[in-house]
């Protein structure tokens, strides 16, 4: 944060260390921002009442068997995570919950995200949604999206008669 200097020294201004201006610094720790901060944002709650949502990250793959699709869910235990499809729609909702250890702790920045979050993605049709199956494993979620195998259309060759 930018703070204006007057003329006039005040006596801890006095034994201050002087420190450079970089005008390009606070812009350049915004483009350092953890990738978790850009996926936050304003939702109504039941009551009608602006709170602020996390989404985790996520990464979408394709191998010649399955999609795969590896959310980021630090710190969320599996128990707190519910992945369902419908309708074309692949669902990840849960929780992660604050700690409650304060152990005297002062913090001075928080940036981890705590609360509800919830993810959909799209599925392509050629998915087997009865074979997907997940994995929690080091704070990743894993969903493993089998294709099916589609079946070429066969020539038939029909006689003139």
């Amino acid at each position: 944060m930018f703070r204006a200097r007057t003329a006039h020294y005040q006596e801890e201004d006095a034994i201050m260390s002087l420190v450079r201006w970089d005008p390009f610094g606070d812009f350049e720790s915004l483009l350092n921002l953890p990738r978790s901060l850009a996926l936050r944002r304003l939702a109504l709650d039941d009551g009608g009442e602006a709170k602020l949502q996390w989404s985790p990250s996520a990464d979408i793959s394709e191998t010649d068997k399955e999609y795969l699709v590896r959310a980021e869910l630090p710190a969320v235990k599996k128990e707190d995570v519910k992945v369902t499809v419908h309708a074309g729609l692949l669902t990840i909702e849960g929780e992660r919950k604050q700690s409650n250890e304060d152990k005297g702790e002062k913090y001075h920045r928080i940036e981890s995200f705590h609360g509800t979050f919830t993810r959909q993605f799209s599925l392509p049709q050629n998915v087997d949604v009865n074979a997907i199956r997940c994995e929690s494993q080091e704070g990743v979620l894993t969903i493993h999206i089998p294709k099916k195998t589609i079946e070429k259309p066969k020539q038939i060759e029909i006689k003139v008669q």
